[in-house]
């Protein structure tokens, strides 16, 4: 499509009284019948008003309310931080009004995935390392840097070993200094999460030897007793010894690992992780709508998708709870809502602190507004349940599981559950991985994906150009998530991403 003949504004709703900067706007700019821009140039992705708001009257995006005017707003003018902020409104749950049965398709798609013993299907093949504690993080990475490729030499420790990924080490800052109770169950639930991922062939576990994290009733705790080995610092010897253990573990296990092949299986195999950061004005019009539109394919095909970030989902709940399958599904998310309502208060906090510094550049302005957005990446199907940080997820469609905002943290939580794939839109430039589950990026904006190709995988920024529609970026993205999960590699992968960025949710205090 010729992008000059196209408005110089996107409008998402009849009922929106502020329209989207397709590109950057200069005074007198028309962007309604009868009304200019005026005053001040308006950035790209950003709102302007087209008709009056007076002070306190909602102002709508989606045609849902996105905030409030803290002053009179003109036609013309730019909506922002200065004038628009937070405001209590009733929302109507409506419990399940627009649940309805899920089209399936009659012959699922298939990848090239991993069939484990157990019946579970793998998209990678690592061998993985777990530390109970911060103190076991340094031999833990010693172990995994010793089958590292050397970027430089060339020299691949795992050249003879073709079907094995790595060997990767997932180390983290708690573990010790904290209370027995919910904390550490979130962190035992997380750990386990990881060490019984479908895409780690086996698992080593460090522990120091006298954390409060202990290994041994972590393991009988979550019922890993036998998935796993396990070696403590203090038992082992010391850093060297325990380090020299390791390693000979790995090298006993690496034939075995690599007898992993792949074979066809049903696109009902995927669990895929939804995420998105550092989002701009455009994530809620390109990319989290087309990842929606692949989060139906994949239900339609029998798969799960897991929507998380609880914070980000504030003040949009509403619209999750009418696709709820059941009063009591809607209304756990309600219940998650109303914790992190009383967990902020209780820290000092309030729910607006979200949006970031570099949301709001791009274009966002309230919470309600990026909510809005965000929840778009969960597709239009039935909500099926709602799980807790790092629970297993063994329901097949859209899910919810609580997690914090914050992507490394959210992502993490999710791959524990089970996702085999992460989908992480991005408006200003979020780089990112998650191992054992590889990541694809989605840029929100042309602009953005050229500045960033070698992070980036897919440029959803046509459908702001109208040159791509929503459905059709979407078609991509379900293609893509299937190459990916057959083994084709993701920028995030090349580039290494992936074990740095795991986070388990630190509750309580640090004692």
């Amino acid at each position: 499509m010729d992008t000059a003949t196209l408005p110089p504004v996107i409008r998402l709703h009849p009922e929106d009284g502020v329209v989207i900067a397709r590109s950057v706007l200069l005074p007198g700019t028309v962007v309604a019948p009868g009304v200019t821009v005026g005053g001040r140039r308006i950035p790209a992705g950003h709102k302007v008003a087209v008709r009056p708001h007076a002070k306190g009257e909602p102002i709508r995006r989606y045609g849902q309310i996105i905030g409030f005017a803290t002053d009179a707003i003109e036609p013309g003018a730019w909506v922002h931080t200065h004038n628009c902020e937070m405001g209590d409104f009733s929302r109507d749950y409506a419990w399940g009004v627009d649940a309805k049965p899920t089209a399936y398709v009659d012959t699922p798609a298939t990848f090239m995935g991993i069939r484990r013993a157990d019946g579970r299907v793998a998209t990678r093949n690592y061998i993985g390392i777990v530390t109970s504690v911060n103190c076991s993080a340094h031999v833990a990475e010693l172990i995994a840097r010793q089958f590292e490729r050397n970027p430089i030499t060339g020299h691949d420790p795992l050249a003879d070993w073709p079907n094995v990924d790595g060997v990767v080490a997932l180390t983290h800052k708690t573990g010790c200094g904290m209370t027995m109770d919910e904390p550490l169950r979130v962190l035992r639930r997380t750990l386990a999460g990881f060490a019984r991922h479908a895409n780690f062939s086996h698992v080593i576990a460090i522990g120091l030897g006298c954390e409060v994290n202990q290994l041994g009733p972590m393991l009988e705790e979550q019922k890993l007793t036998g998935r796993l080995r396990s070696m403590d610092i203090q038992d082992s010897g010391g850093s060297r010894a325990t380090v020299l253990k390791g390693m000979d573990f790995v090298r006993e296990v690496l034939a075995e690992s690599n007898t992993a092949t792949r074979v066809a299986v049903p696109a009902s195999e995927l669990c895929v992780a939804l995420q998105c950061g550092g989002s701009d004005g455009y994530s809620g019009i390109t990319a989290n709508p087309a990842l929606g539109a692949a989060s139906d394919l994949v239900v339609r095909h029998g798969g799960t998708v897991i929507l998380s970030e609880s914070p980000e989902t504030y003040g949009a709940e509403h619209l999750l709870t009418r696709r709820a399958v059941s009063r009591e599904v809607g209304q756990k998310l309600v219940d998650v809502m109303t914790w992190w309502e009383d967990y902020t208060a209780r820290e000092g906090a309030e729910m607006n602190a979200n949006p970031s510094p570099g949301n709001k550049a791009g274009g966002l302005t309230t919470i309600l507004e990026k909510s809005l957005g965000a929840m778009a990446k969960a597709g239009t199907t039935n909500l099926v349940e709602v799980y807790r940080y790092a629970e297993p997820v063994t329901a097949k469609g859209f899910v919810f599981m609580d997690t914090p905002g914050y992507d490394p943290v959210g992502a993490t939580g999710q791959v524990a559950g089970g996702a085999n794939l992460v989908c992480f839109t991005t408006g200003r430039g979020s780089v990112f991985g998650m191992k054992p589950a590889p990541s694809i990026k989605l840029a929100t904006n042309t602009a953005m994906y050229d500045r960033l190709r070698e992070d980036m995988d897919i440029d959803c920024g046509a459908i702001v150009s109208g040159g791509e529609s929503v459905e059709a970026c979407g078609q991509r993205i379900f293609d893509r998530m299937l190459r990916t999960a057959s083994g084709e590699p993701t920028r995030s992968e090349a580039m290494g991403f992936g074990a740095q960025e795991f986070a388990p949710w630190v509750l309580g205090a640090t004692m």
